[in-house]
């Protein structure tokens, strides 16, 4: 091809398409040549003064020593330092004086929500806005009360409150007659047959006389409108009180129970974030 070049004297290769395309031979730009050249400097330098060759499993260290570990650790002292004089004062004082601390409450309510994020959003929701079988901790209904302190045991201990399944010991007319007064005591009504047979049965021992639950036993409200279990697909109201009547909470007995626990955070956390956390949660707008 290089013979029947038709452009005798130019530098191509000899390479033409279509009677005028060809390929030059030209050398590339002087500054792009020192710029592949520094590059090239460029990159052996850094491998020798970073870790980059790989030695068996572990790289080169680099002249310099430097890691990026090293450098994770002295931003965490760093950050560290900065929480010091408050992770100090929180130490040293008990979830209900912090409440009165306005300062440690800013310091709480940044810090503790990734405490709630790694911890409790799973189940309780972003902002304790709640899941499905999992209570909203930004209302003021609470199962065991609300106070900071009966929070932090919550936190600490964990919940795992019992309802006895009924199946063997009411007929079915009498669990649709409770369920049906349940409802209508969430609507603000009264039903004198299904009160009568509330108190019968003795629901009154855990939901009190007035169906307002008791916090010693984390019984619940009847009378709020609020639900610790909502009805599935295809079903109604009814249809989930009926099933929570059947088959209890946490019945040991019964292998269709409903299951509501909460797990204890005393071995995972220490102490500080357990107050942390308990003010953040007190905070979220259902604290008593």
């Amino acid at each position: 091809m290089a013979e029947n070049n038709p452009f005798p004297g130019e530098n191509n290769t000899g390479h033409v398409w279509d009677e005028n395309l060809r390929e030059l031979s030209n050398p590339p730009p002087k500054w792009w040549m020192i710029a592949l050249w520094a590059s090239l400097a460029w990159f052996v330098g850094y491998g020798f003064l970073y870790p980059m060759w790989p030695i068996g499993q572990e790289p080169t260290q680099g002249l310099l020593g430097w890691s990026q570990m090293d450098e994770y650790n002295e931003a965490v002292a760093e950050v560290e330092k900065m929480r010091a004089p408050y992770e100090n004062k929180i130490a040293g004082m008990n979830a209900a004086a912090i409440l009165e601390d306005s300062e440690l409450q800013e310091y709480i309510q940044r810090s503790a929500k990734v405490l709630f994020g790694d911890n409790c959003a799973a189940c309780h929701g972003a902002g304790g806005a709640g899941n499905i079988a999992f209570p909203v901790l930004a209302d003021d209904n609470w199962l065991y009360g609300g106070q900071i302190d009966t929070i932090m045991q919550s936190i600490n201990n964990g919940r795992a409150g019992v309802m006895t399944a009924h199946a063997k010991i009411l007929s079915d007319e009498e669990i649709n007659t409770l369920a049906q007064y349940t409802l209508t005591l969430s609507q603000g009504k009264d039903d004198p047959a299904g009160k009568t047979l509330f108190q019968q049965k003795g629901c009154i021992a855990c939901h009190g006389m007035d169906a307002k639950g008791m916090h010693a036993l984390g019984s619940a409200n009847l009378t709020d409108g609020i639900w610790r279990f909502l009805p599935e697909a295809g079903e109604t109201q009814l249809d989930s009180a009926e099933y929570t009547i059947r088959h209890g909470v946490n019945d040991p007995n019964d292998p269709q129970t409903r299951e509501a626990q909460m797990p204890a955070f005393k071995d995972r956390l220490d102490d500080s974030d357990v107050k942390k956390l308990a003010v953040y949660v007190h905070t979220l707008g259902g604290g008593q």
